[in-house]
């Protein structure tokens, strides 16, 4: 399955009120390594219709602002769903971070199985 569609179901996954890191979000489309490359993927709007404001780097800090309208676009969509963000730009993550589960990564790795099957065969 290509990795970018890979991207947006993980991150249509990510929960109203919480945010996702880029590694967390590589690491369960199964690329721990792409963080960058999820990113580059976000800011290029290479995925289309997800809720990219919900993507902070590993510090929590935001770093997508280019990807939005202006600077404080993924602040104010942070802030309309309950997340708190300091006057630094950064979210607690031990408060707001998505603490997936196994179950959400078994969950994923077989949609992505199944999107695979549906491309190849469908």
């Amino acid at each position: 399955m290509d990795f970018y569609k890979r991207v947006a179901l993980v991150c249509q996954f990510i929960p109203y009120g919480k945010v996702a890191t880029y590694g967390q979000i590589a690491l369960l489309c199964q690329k721990p390594k792409n963080a960058r490359q999820v990113g580059y993927a976000l800011n290029k709007r290479i995925v289309e219709e997800v809720p990219a404001h919900r993507v902070v780097n590993h510090q929590g800090y935001l770093t997508g602002a280019g990807a939005f309208h202006d600077d404080a676009g993924q602040r104010r969509l942070l802030k309309s769903e309950g997340v708190g963000v300091d006057s630094a730009l950064r979210v607690d993550l031990k408060k707001f971070g998505w603490k997936n589960t196994m179950d959400d990564a078994l969950y994923l790795e077989a949609e992505f199985k199944k999107m695979d099957t549906d491309n190849n065969y469908g």
